[in-house]
């Protein structure tokens, strides 16, 4: 039997439709509503980041794949080795913020966006907008822009909450579906449905401002990329675990090239935002060093393979 023929198909399948449709459901009210302006939009985002979850729960439960060891093929229980895993855990929660943050400077330093270092007038101004008077603040712009950058990882285990909705589904169970295929091809096309899933919210002109295939592909390449790293804490300790505050961990620092922008700049996130490429850039050099010292390859992953077969 061939490798690809051993991929639960069916489940799959199944997957792909549940967690797909059920998104386009959730997000229906912005549809009919006013979108991403709609004051049900910080509803209706942290639940759809719940259908992956409930996608799981049908392959799992209705279809039996897995049909035995569930949390373990889940990479949920138990967290053996427990060293690595609370090793990779941590480095999870840094990591991202440090790669967000460096996006910006590299922006910065390409001329892609205009930084402010130094007095941070773009937060300044941000603040002002909101309504503070920011002569008034006990403190100078540039403690509370440190200080909201020194709490991400604080806001990345708040985030698990949600992030647990979705790596459950990508790197919980599809990531370990796919696997068979090879890990590339199981990384690169992980990513790539995860991508794809956000379909409602980016047509909507969510993350990158482009409400059309463009802002697709954007967002596609995007969760390919942090697919990659986020699949190999997933591939190399046997546990969702450290995806799940690696995801976290991004989206408390999504915000992070606003704080450091200039005053009036033109932002394009598709360029240095979070998710755009600038951040691409930087995760390919980390991916390259990886790969290059063989964590893709050999006795690395199969460390995790055993709690990582979903068929």
């Amino acid at each position: 039997m061939s490798a690809a023929a051993r991929v639960p198909w069916p489940a799959v399948a199944v997957f792909a439709v549940v967690s797909a449709g059920l998104a386009w459901i959730v997000a229906l009210p912005l549809w009919l509503g006013d979108g991403i302006a709609s004051p049900v939009f910080g509803l209706v985002a942290p639940a759809m980041m719940y259908t992956p979850l409930v996608a799981t729960l049908v392959v799992v439960l209705a279809l039996r794949s897995p049909a035995v060891g569930r949390l373990r093929a889940l990479g949920v229980w138990p967290l053996r080795p427990v060293g690595r895993t609370i090793g990779f855990a941590v480095a999870a929660v840094l990591i991202p913020p440090l790669i967000v943050v460096g996006a910006a400077l590299l922006a910065g330093a390409l001329g892609l966006v205009e930084l402010d270092l130094v007095g941070f007038s773009g937060y300044a101004q941000t603040l002002a907008a909101s309504g503070v008077d920011v002569a008034d603040l006990p403190v100078p712009v540039s403690v509370l822009v440190v200080s909201q950058l020194a709490a991400v990882p604080l806001g990345a285990v708040v985030n698990v909450v949600f992030a647990f909705g979705e790596e459950i589904g990508w790197r919980g169970w599809l990531l370990p579906a796919l696997r068979p295929l090879g890990v590339w091809p199981a990384l690169l096309l992980s990513g790539a449905f995860w991508g794809l899933w956000h379909a409602p919210l980016i047509l909507l002109g969510y993350n990158f401002g482009r409400p059309d295939l463009a802002g697709v592909l954007l967002m596609t390449g995007a969760c390919v990329a942090w697919g990659v790293l986020l699949g190999w804490t997933r591939l190399r300790t046997g546990s969702v675990w450290p995806a799940v505050f690696a995801h976290g961990a991004l989206n408390a620092a999504g915000a992070s090239v606003l704080m450091l922008a200039a005053a009036g700049a033109d932002i394009d996130l598709a360029l240095a935002g979070p998710l755009g490429i600038t951040a691409w850039a930087l995760i390919a050099l980390v991916v390259l060093v990886l790969a290059a010292a063989g964590q893709f390859r050999g006795r690395a992953i199969a460390q995790g393979d055993g709690a990582v077969q979903a068929g």
